[in-house]
């Protein structure tokens, strides 16, 4: 009987190559040479992403056989006893991730073949315009069309505007202000002219980043109908979720829901009930490929499309194994792409690339990607106070970012 090959060590590796903090596990096995990799990134919070591996999932892991995927999973997820959350979920994302790659590599199949092999044979994706002024976001997603891409995003002064020309009370302390009616005034102003600018052939899409309300976000969802979005991004707070029935009743405008999510209750409650359109949770916040599967699965069933979160906070790693799934679901929608610096492609070899607004895979097993450690311990991570996430009213009352 054939020795089952097991995990010996876990290794996470922190890097800043081109902005945000990116966390990269590494899972060592005892066949030599044999190992896998997967995305923690939890940007915000890096270090307890990567205390959580360390101290507490690797002792556990230790000497467990690297095919139990599934097992190794669920044990996980209750081993601590209290579970879900992002620090836990994006630890055991780069766990579930590097287990992937490894079955590939020992089968010596990609990732999208184990899951059930191609139903296309590249992704689709969105790409981001922004600007200071609606004429500046046309002309930025206009460079995006010439280089090929026929879903963007459009934002005008990043999320809700993010703008502090507004009046604030005396002593108002400092952050990323907003005023939600100026926003969605200014917003609809922006896609009257990128739509006149890019005509209908174009697909466009908003993120409104839970900024309204849910007596604004109705009105925001109907008024913007006019534009013919791909879709409207997280119109509402994770909190907000049972005012989903009362948008679909006053709007056409499809929905996109769940880079926030944690928990399968979250996701399947909008599913169930036709709620949204698009599922996009962050595949290592929701807690790798294991359940991001299932979760497509369950979005089959009922006519709902994935859109992946797939920001630049999304490590390479994650951005692969994104890519997979996309490849192999039959409830692939679109894919956000953040479009990688020359270094990025450089610290991890095998990053897919973009020809004309499709992702394509390259033939290697398992996730396809690999990690250059010495060139990734010449970019350390910075320790820094997010500033983006303290957002504000006018009159200074915290919000929710």
């Amino acid at each position: 009987m054939t020795k089952p090959i097991t995990i010996t060590d876990v290794k996470v590796i922190l890097t800043q190559p081109s902005g945000p903090r990116l966390a990269v596990v590494k899972l060592l096995t005892s066949e030599p040479g044999l190992y896998g990799l997967g995305c923690a990134t939890f940007t915000q919070r890096i270090h307890g992403v990567r205390e959580v591996i360390e101290r507490h999932l690797t002792p556990f892991l230790i000497g467990r056989e690297v095919s139990r995927i599934e097992e190794l999973w669920q044990m996980m997820m209750v081993h601590g006893y209290w579970r879900n959350g992002p620090i836990l979920n994006n630890a055991i994302s780069g766990i579930d991730q590097a287990l992937w790659d490894i079955k590939g590599k020992l089968a010596n199949m990609p990732v999208f073949d184990l899951l059930g092999g191609k139903s296309r044979e590249a992704a689709q994706v969105y790409v981001h315009a922004d600007g200071a002024s609606p004429d500046e976001v046309a002309a930025n997603a206009t460079q995006l069309v010439d280089q090929g891409y026929r879903h963007i995003r459009v934002q005008q002064g990043l999320y809700g505007g993010n703008s502090n020309s507004f009046n604030k009370p005396v002593g108002a302390p400092g952050g990323a202000y907003f005023d939600p009616k100026r926003y969605q005034n200014a917003t609809l102003r922006m896609l009257e002219e990128v739509r006149n600018h890019l005509g209908d052939e174009i697909e466009l899409l908003h993120d409104v980043h839970e900024r309204l309300t849910p007596s604004e976000a109705i009105r925001f969802a109907r008024d913007i109908e006019e534009f013919r979005l791909f879709f409207l991004e997280d119109l509402l707070a994770p909190e907000d979720l049972h005012w989903f029935e009362r948008v679909r009743a006053h709007t056409t405008t499809p929905l996109a829901m769940g880079e926030l999510f944690n928990h399968p209750l979250e996701w399947r409650t909008l599913i169930e009930g036709r709620l949204i359109d698009f599922i996009r949770m962050h595949v290592s916040q929701m807690g790798g490929i294991t359940p991001a599967r299932k979760a497509a699965d369950l979005a089959h069933l009922y006519g709902i499309r994935t859109a992946w979160h797939g920001p630049s906070d999304t490590s390479p790693v994650g951005h692969a194994a994104n890519l997979h799934i996309d490849l192999w679901t039959p409830a692939f929608g679109i894919q956000e792409w953040y479009r990688p610096s020359e270094i990025d492609y450089e610290m991890f070899p095998g990053l897919p690339r973009v020809i004309d607004g499709y992702l394509y895979p390259n033939d290697r097993p398992g996730l396809g990607i690999d990690i250059d450690e010495k060139l990734a311990l010449e970019y350390p991570v910075a320790d820094i106070v997010e500033e983006w996430t303290q957002a504000r009213r006018p009159d200074g009352s915290a919000a929710r970012p």
